[in-house]
């Protein structure tokens, strides 16, 4: 390691405000990617900027049609929570097939949005849910916020507060794992929400999570796995590697998506 100034601010508000006075800055929630990154050489911010521990940024409610997560909630509160279980089970059930053990109980839901890592399962619950991004600065659409692999629409110094979810009809997600890292090789959520079917993609995509509007199409005709057993996605925009080529990805799309519908009912 190097040397670099560690920070627990009191709260966001403080917490901007360092980050803000440097460039080199860098917020800190579960450490999953960052300190990973920074043991290996390939981040040295000077500064380190902890809100894991900030109160304003965890806790779930339920308010009316809405679950809220604070940006600091781990994933495995996600799992464990009964008001989630009870409003959206799918997202109760991908929180907890994230990781390992050890990685749930650190990582965070705005760690790991933040960071929008190709093969990382709550991007897909953002986009399948129509979920809302919330920062110390404004509100952000899903549909708006994830903008390629390893970026989104965060501007510099921005925090995420919380997220915000409908509360579908009906959803369920499908995760075909990666069997050494758990990451998703291929994650698909289904949801049948107040303004539509929603279908979203996750460790496949070569620009990240995607929609797959035309599987949305097909289940808002005949929500049933065949609508969507024929509807293939392009294998050119599939990402490649030893795990699994592109052709084989684009495949996994189509079996997850009929098995998440299935398991939605």
């Amino acid at each position: 390691m190097y040397e670099t100034t560690y920070h627990r601010p009191a709260s966001v508000a403080d917490a901007a405000s360092i980050v803000a006075s440097s460039s080199e800055a860098k917020l800190l929630a579960g450490g999953q990617t960052l300190l990973p990154t920074m043991k290996q050489r390939l981040a040295a911010p000077e500064h380190l900027v902890d809100i894991g521990k900030l109160a304003e940024l965890k806790g779930i409610t339920v308010t009316g049609d809405t679950v809220t997560i604070g940006a600091a909630t781990k994933h495995a509160e996600v799992a464990a929570s009964a008001d989630v279980a009870r409003a959206i089970p799918a997202l109760a059930a991908l929180a907890g097939m994230i990781g390992d053990p050890a990685v749930r109980h650190m990582g965070t839901i705005g760690g790991s949005v933040a960071n929008n890592d190709p093969a990382a399962d709550y991007p897909a619950a953002l986009l399948g849910l129509g979920a809302t991004v919330v920062t110390n600065k404004r509100s952000i659409p899903a549909d708006e916020f994830f903008t390629g692999l390893f970026e989104t629409a965060l501007e510099d110094g921005e925090i995420i507060t919380k997220v915000s979810f409908p509360v579908p009809h009906k959803a369920a997600y499908e995760k075909f794992r990666n069997p050494a890292s758990r990451y998703a090789m291929c994650g698909v959520f289904v949801a049948k929400t107040a303004h539509g079917v929603r279908v979203a993609a996750t460790g496949v995509g070569s620009s990240g999570a995607f929609r797959v509007t035309a599987m949305e199409q097909a289940l808002a005709a005949n929500w049933s796995p065949e609508a969507v057993a024929s509807i293939t996605v392009p294998a050119g925009d599939m990402l490649s590697d030893i795990h699994g080529s592109s052709e084989y990805r684009a495949h996994l799309v189509t079996v997850m998506a009929k098995r998440a519908v299935a398991k939605a009912g």
